[in-house]
């Protein structure tokens, strides 16, 4: 079986994608919260709470095929500081990455890394803090490459996340795995310019990492919504309406074409700050969405993080925050999953969180091929 080491775990969220026939050695996270949902559902075992700086690499036991860490990204999103990798939060990052470092001098460096945050990450400081993190990859012995995975593959969410995939240099990369050059799914414009100002030797241990296209997804939004929804109450109808005042034209007209197909239609309501109107006063917008796909889950910051739901039948209109288990649905998880009881603590455990089954995608085409031969899982290159 296959071991990994999950950092900055979250609830487990990497440790449910890839499954039961791998075996975790350890786990760390800081946030008291989160830890607490990681014992609930994993036991607290493999976990160690508390910051990454102080991890002491003599209790990161034997040698692991897989090092996951999905640091934090808020110095590295759009809505985040703009202060990237020398940020207080995503600066993490290197506190993570001198424990590698520290592996690969005794002889124990994991056989493979995967890092996941935002697509911020891929443009942060003109292409810098990208390139800084390729080059640590790449220095400390392993040939990496990049995708953008979108969870809409495979749960109604838009979620486009990164995903930076290192594989020791010692190791066999078989031909399915890697193609010649970036495919538009999941190499974007702006990862492929990334890469293009990478130093001459990133470059050389660069890989344009290959997926097949994933089958069809055949879950909708509708699909995952509670009909009794648990810890959420629906609008009064004053309140409704005051959401629906709140929309421009073009939402109203979603609205509008909504009780027109005299169906069951189920959107989802973001509040964002726009200008109104060319260099006009900017005011909170309530934006719908009826494509069947909810909107990107936030970590709820405040009453415009969280996501509404809005359900049209007829001329009837209703609405309700998203439940938490809705939240927990559109990352993947199962309703067997136990969440916090405190609302926001769980919608910030998903917001914050992997999307499942993006992760045993991942998993599954690159990460087991790779550790796919002998006892260990690790194939030596010829």
């Amino acid at each position: 079986m296959p071991t990994f080491y999950e950092f900055f775990a979250g609830g487990g969220m990497a440790r449910a994608g890839l499954g039961p026939e791998w075996t975790c050695l350890f786990a760390n996270d800081f946030d008291e919260k989160k830890a607490s949902s990681y014992i609930e559902n994993w036991g607290d075992d493999d976990l160690w709470v508390g910051d990454v700086a102080q991890v002491d690499t003599n209790k990161l036991p034997s040698q692991a095929d897989l090092a996951w860490a999905s640091f934090p990204c808020q110095d590295l999103s759009l809505a985040g500081s703009g202060a990237g990798l020398i940020g207080a939060r995503s600066g993490a990052f290197w506190a993570f990455w001198r424990h590698i470092a520290q592996l690969r001098s005794e002889g124990r460096g994991p056989a493979t890394v995967v890092l996941e945050n935002v697509c911020g990450l891929i443009t942060s400081h003109g292409g810098q803090d990208f390139s800084a993190i390729i080059s640590a990859l790449s220095g400390g012995g392993y040939r990496c490459g990049a995708v953008v995975i979108d969870a809409v593959y495979f749960v109604p969410q838009s979620r486009p996340r990164l995903f930076v995939i290192g594989v020791r240099d010692d190791l066999f990369i078989d031909a399915e795995s890697q193609s010649d050059g970036p495919d538009g799914k999941w190499h974007p414009q702006s990862l492929i310019k990334a890469q293009s100002q990478l130093s001459e030797d990133c470059i050389a241990n660069w890989i344009w990492w290959n997926f097949p296209t994933p089958n069809h997804r055949n879950i909708g939004l509708v699909d995952l919504i509670q009909d009794e929804p648990v810890g959420v109450n629906w609008h009064t109808s004053a309140e409704t309406k005051r959401l629906l005042s709140m929309m421009n034209a073009t939402n109203r007209e979603k609205i509008r074409a909504a009780k027109s197909t005299g169906k069951r239609m189920v959107g989802t309501i973001y509040k964002r700050t726009r200008a109104d109107g060319p260099g006009g006063t900017k005011v909170q917008r309530a934006e719908v969405r009826f494509d069947n796909v909810a909107g990107c889950l936030r970590t709820p910051g405040g009453g415009s993080s969280r996501q509404t739901i809005v359900i049209v039948e007829g001329n009837s209109v209703h609405s309700r925050l998203l439940s938490t288990r809705e939240a927990a649905r559109l990352m993947g998880l199962p309703d067997e999953y136990i969440l916090p009881k405190k609302y926001n603590d769980a919608y910030h455990l998903a917001g914050d969180g992997l999307a499942v089954p993006v992760v045993r995608f991942l998993a599954k085409n690159i990460l087991e091929p790779v550790l796919s031969a002998g006892g260990k899982g690790i194939v030596k290159a010829a």
